[in-house]
């Protein structure tokens, strides 16, 4: 089974939706490279509901008199997800409805199905993301806390590697946490996990960035929870298309209580770039038997 990133999105088209806007309904499959655990990656249904999104919208615009005008292709710069339940790797199909079609901004709702169940429900914002101008403000600290590309002493995620028995993403990507700060917290400050991702083998891109806006080890190892912690909604956004190589990721939270956590994800290219944003809410993971 391939690996590569550029496989894991590829849609295999079935049928347009017609009447109203229209949407389509697509074929996909995420392989076992693509888990956590024996369950999807949730960052991989994220990219690949909204590759649907965009890939059902398409980049013309219909006027009148049948023709149509080439624009460019918009992006996702918004995907609100809610995840219904886990689905196991395998086929999966995506069912897409263009809910508006706009000049500017489109939205398209989508639904990431296996066999009878809807898993995953997303509703994608579509735009251009910004352009290479320069922000008006920018509140970025990870050019303080980490270096374009990750020091040699981090290991990638792979064999041997203490998370490779439950994250599989390896096959596919070069991930490298730098595992000095995925401990316990114990000076009352949030917990802020750093590491670097690269998809292998293609080009680092939009979609490979939302994927990244879900990769980081679960905040409540903190505090010392460390099982699953199923995240129940999370939110993306798409800032810039980011520049090819490393994605420098930093992951805190505000507040971890007994039955609910945040964590958010910052993403950042090569060139210090804001890529992406998310955060979500999950459930946090019971103690550990003693």
């Amino acid at each position: 089974m391939d690996a590569l990133f550029t496989e894991a999105m590829t849609l295999r088209q079935v049928h347009e939706i017609n009447g109203g806007p229209g949407g389509a309904v697509f074929d996909a499959e995420l392989n076992k490279h693509w888990t956590i655990g024996n369950k999807v990656h949730g960052g991989a249904m994220v990219a690949l509901c909204a590759n649907a999104a965009r890939t059902a919208h398409g980049g013309g615009e219909p006027q009148s008199g049948g023709q149509s005008v080439l624009q460019p292709v918009l992006q996702p710069v918004a995907v609100s997800t809610n995840f219904l339940w886990a689905p196991d790797p395998g086929e999966m199909r995506l069912v897409t409805s263009i809910r508006k079609r706009g000049r500017r901004i489109s939205v398209v709702d989508v639904e990431l199905n296996q066999g009878d169940r809807t898993a995953v429900h997303a509703v994608v914002t579509l735009g251009e993301p910004e352009h290479e101008a320069a922000p008006l403000l920018s509140a970025n600290p990870v050019g303080d806390l980490m270096a374009p590309e990750p020091p040699d002493d981090v290991a990638p995620i792979g064999p041997g590697h203490p998370s490779a028995e439950v994250v599989h993403l390896g096959e596919g990507c070069d991930i490298r946490p730098l595992l000095s700060t995925q401990g316990r917290v114990t000076d009352g400050k949030p917990p802020v996990f750093q590491m670097w991702a690269r998809p292998r083998g293609v080009a680092t891109d939009a979609l490979f960035a939302l994927l990244c806006g879900d990769l980081s080890a679960p905040v409540t190892f903190a505090v010392d929870r460390t099982g699953w912690a199923p995240t129940v909604q999370l939110t993306a956004f798409l800032r810039a298309l980011p520049a090819d190589g490393w994605l420098r990721v930093i992951c805190t939270c505000t507040e971890i209580g007994q039955d609910w956590f945040d964590e958010d994800h910052l993403v950042v290219d090569r060139t210090g770039r804001i890529v992406a944003q998310s955060r979500q809410l999950a459930l946090v993971p019971p103690p550990l038997a003693q």
